[in-house]
């Protein structure tokens, strides 16, 4: 990693807390066992994945439609739908041991530095508009 400060310490801090929450909660819930024989059970990545794709899709209808969300009226449903998919997947990456803080560091460090995200070189033919 290219840099690393007291606020990159604080946010590795962060992330790791929030993943070893989020899998926690849901390994206590049950949601990491079998409900046929209460052992612990190693979920299908496929559709793991899915579920997280589900609540992008729920973000979207809340913003298409405008929507407050059900359970919690007080929020935007997207901000809500954004959670979620952000609970899944610290869910996911405190099951599967992935080091998620790390990771988003690494990956904001290089697109920092990424020739094809500078805006002189989004404006040219066939630069990233999006």
């Amino acid at each position: 990693m290219g840099f690393i400060d007291q606020q990159e310490f604080k946010i590795i801090d962060g992330i790791d807390t929030l993943v070893d929450m989020c899998h926690g909660l849901a390994v206590d819930a049950g949601w990491w066992t079998s409900l046929d024989t209460g052992q612990p059970s190693d979920r299908n990545d496929g559709e793991l994945f899915m579920l997280m794709v589900s609540e992008i899709s729920e973000a979207m209808e809340a913003v298409r439609k405008n929507l407050m969300d059900d359970k919690l009226p007080e929020r935007l449903g997207v901000e809500v739908e954004l959670a979620d998919c952000v609970i899944r997947i610290a869910d996911y990456c405190g099951a599967r041991d992935l080091d998620l803080a790390g990771a988003i560091l690494e990956k904001l460090d290089y697109n920092r530095n990424r020739l094809d995200h500078k805006v002189e070189n989004r404006l040219k033919q066939g630069g990233k508009k999006f």
